[in-house]
């Protein structure tokens, strides 16, 4: 038997009660939506563009990430149709930037703690 899996059953009655109660009401597949547009590289970078600079246009956004407009407006508007962009148009112009403080949050804290633990690298 492996050495990571209990060698027999034993269900801490108490403890799953709690747990099913509190997760039952959760927004998983929602969660698990944002994780995997995230999960993408130039999805990611686009983001922490717009962490490090509040709002740039989409031409900026293709030059950072060193992609075509064309690609970059169609992560743009990945991250706008689940609600981690929002964007404003101005002119010819169009500018994103990321909804809100949590979004942020989100990513400062996945890098930092990829600088406290770097064996998560592949």
């Amino acid at each position: 038997m492996a050495k990571d899996m209990c060698e027999v059953t034993c269900i801490h009655e108490d403890r799953v009660s709690r747990v099913k109660e509190q997760i039952i009401d959760q927004p998983f597949s929602a969660v698990a939506t944002m994780y995997k547009l995230l999960a993408d590289q130039n999805r990611l970078q686009i983001a922490y563009a717009l962490l490090l600079e509040e709002e740039l246009c989409v031409c900026d956004i293709a030059n950072i990430i060193g992609a075509t407009t064309a690609t970059t407006s169609h992560h743009l508007r990945q991250l706008h149709k689940t609600g981690i962009a929002t964007y404003r148009k101005e002119g010819k112009l169009v500018y994103y930037s990321l909804v809100d403080h949590h979004i942020k949050q989100l990513i400062q804290q996945a890098f930092s703690h990829m600088k406290e633990h770097p064996t998560y690298a592949i």
